[in-house]
């Protein structure tokens, strides 16, 4: 992207994710169906508002907390405002993102809606999301913050929460085992040595790290070691380092035959934050990826006993500490100005707040967080010590541009292949690329 702050911060709109990330933002639907409507004190029945009334139609993704505290939300929101309904959908991740496009291509897209920084490139793109420059966040979020999430000089956002990037790891059995806890800012030479090292302590059937095959994985180890990310300028500028590519998966070819990570039929079975097939919780995995969202589902499954760090750094740094999650308002609104007062409402009223609590990782509005520290447990505090380990090495978040959803996938997909022994590393660089090549000449055309 042309956009100064936003390659600054952002880099070029983690799906991973996100890891990463993701998994920032997932969860259950609370027994509902994908997109079922739900009350909020509010006509729910898609009815027309009465004459001197509006109706905000409004869809977030999220755990069965998220959805519970956020319904409380609106239903203060119309104590505040009884003008002011609500018709609320919310559903799991998955679900969110295979409705949304639909909705976009329909023009129905709800006036209010939650927005991931893996995706609201793509939707701005489009046309299809309000600028919102025009609210004043002023003594609300800090104007760094702002610039960096700008794209193109606007605002299309409004950032709900702080968020980054670390691993969690099972700090009673590496105590157990004799194994030295990770240190904050260790270098990729220092992860890998000390997964080498934690190997020759552990029994037959544990692991000190997983595998990975998505490209941010590879995207953080690029970008720490100084070179652009894999995606940039929107996609128009694609570089993907052989010889980075090459080091990178070649160390983890190592560890699979020296079973320093479970093997690839071990590590397909794996779901995050299951109690049984959780690689960490399970206790068959030393460390996996969390987010300053996620690290608290861990937690619970395994109270105690997780600790937390920042991402191995290059000499540029390392891994991504900033806003990920937002509200944003769609460009087909008839309810624009309503919809922008709500927005800035959700993270400046301090009732709303304490609703909300940490449901969307640490609050963008430094007053809400302080209301809300003293009663934090510690499932919350993990979140905000990787957040607080992560913010001086860190790096931009890059997430893919538009139009390189079918490369994350391939990229996933020829890096199982590799995983399973089905093909080379070299092999599946050589795919990955061209197809890279191809979307960013169709970009830049």
């Amino acid at each position: 992207m042309a956009n100064k702050g936003w390659t600054k911060r952002l880099g070029m709109l983690m799906m991973a994710v996100m890891l990463v990330l993701s998994a920032c933002s997932g969860g259950g639907n609370g027994g509902n169906k994908a997109g079922e409507e739900t009350d909020a004190g509010a006509d729910n029945k898609g009815n027309e508002a009465p004459a001197g009334k509006t109706t905000l139609s409004i869809m977030w993704w999220g755990t069965d907390a998220r959805h519970e505290a956020t319904q409380k939300a609106l239903d203060i929101y119309t104590k505040q405002n009884p003008a002011v309904t609500f018709k609320p959908e919310f559903m799991a991740w998955d679900a969110f993102w295979q409705k949304l496009p639909t909705l976009a291509a329909s023009k129905t897209i709800t006036d209010v809606l939650q927005m991931d920084a893996a995706f609201i490139q793509e939707y701005v793109a489009r046309g299809q999301l309000e600028d919102l420059s025009d609210i004043d966040l002023s003594g609300i979020v800090d104007p760094n913050v702002i610039e960096n999430l700008s794209i193109d000089g606007k605002l299309y956002g409004i950032p709900l929460s702080q968020n980054a990037q670390g691993i969690a790891f099972n700090k009673t059995e590496l105590d157990e085992f004799g194994i030295p806890h990770p240190h904050k800012d260790w270098t990729y030479d220092e992860f890998f040595q000390w997964a080498r090292d934690a190997r020759a302590k552990l029994p037959e059937g544990k692991y000190p790290i997983g595998d990975t095959t998505t490209w941010d994985g590879f995207n953080y180890y690029q970008t720490a070691m100084g070179k652009p990310p894999v995606m940039s300028d929107g996609g128009k500028t694609f570089t993907l380092d052989k010889d980075l590519f090459m080091e990178f998966y070649q160390t983890y070819e190592e560890f699979r035959k020296s079973k320093i990570v479970p093997p690839a039929e071990k590590a397909a079975s794996f779901l995050e934050n299951d109690p049984q097939a959780d690689p960490m919780a399970s206790g068959v995995v030393m460390t996996r990826g969390a987010t300053t969202g996620s690290v608290s589902a861990l937690e619970q499954l395994m109270p105690g006993k997780v600790g937390v760090v920042n991402l191995p750094t290059g000499p540029a740094g390392g891994g991504w500490a900033q806003s990920t999650i937002f509200l944003s308002v769609s460009a087909t609104s008839k309810n624009k100005d309503e919809a922008k007062k709500f927005v800035k409402w959700f993270i400046s009223d301090k009732e709303a707040g304490k609703a909300l609590a940490l449901t969307r990782g640490i609050p963008i509005n430094p007053d809400i967080y302080s209301e809300l520290e003293p009663t934090l447990e510690a499932k919350d505090k993990l979140g905000k010590e990787i957040y607080d380990l992560s913010l001086d090495k860190a790096l931009p978040f890059y997430s893919p541009a538009a139009g390189f959803s079918e490369w994350v996938d391939t990229y996933r997909k020829e890096m199982d292949a590799v995983t399973f022994g089905q093909q080379s590393i070299e092999e599946a660089f050589n795919k990955i690329e061209k197809m890279g090549k191809e979307l960013a000449a169709k970009a830049g055309g």
